[in-house]
């Protein structure tokens, strides 16, 4: 931010929020838990390495998918985010049977994992 009210992240830090702060325009002062999760899972250099590597455009996607991925390291410390594809996959698997919809594996070709095709009855 830079002008009167520091950013999340500064005012956790405890630093002085400069005027081209990469953390500003993605972590405001009003929401200081998104950034203090985000800081407690990958560490604020962490953060801060991966948005100065990337183009401006994409640096917000970056922040809501840390602060997703972060939010659910919390929740599950050993797996994190692939519990919860697991679980809505187990539930829209569980759907599916109840409609009539089939799911047939398919090994994909470039990576050797399985994925999920489906065909209606």
């Amino acid at each position: 931010m830079g002008g009167n009210s520091p950013c999340a992240s500064c005012k956790l830090l405890r630093r002085r929020c400069a005027q081209d702060c990469v953390f500003a325009p993605y972590f405001p002062s009003d929401n200081p838990h998104k950034f203090a999760i985000v800081h407690k899972v990958f560490g604020a250099s962490n953060i801060n390495k991966m948005l100065q590597e990337l183009p401006l455009h994409q640096r917000a996607d970056a922040v809501s998918s840390l602060v997703y991925e972060a939010n659910a390291r919390v929740r599950d410390p050993v797996y994190g985010q692939p519990t919860v594809v697991a679980t809505l996959f187990a539930v829209l698997e569980a759907s599916d049977k109840e409609s009539g919809v089939l799911y047939k594996a398919e090994e994909c070709k470039f990576c050797g994992q399985s994925s999920q095709t489906t065909k209606g009855l």
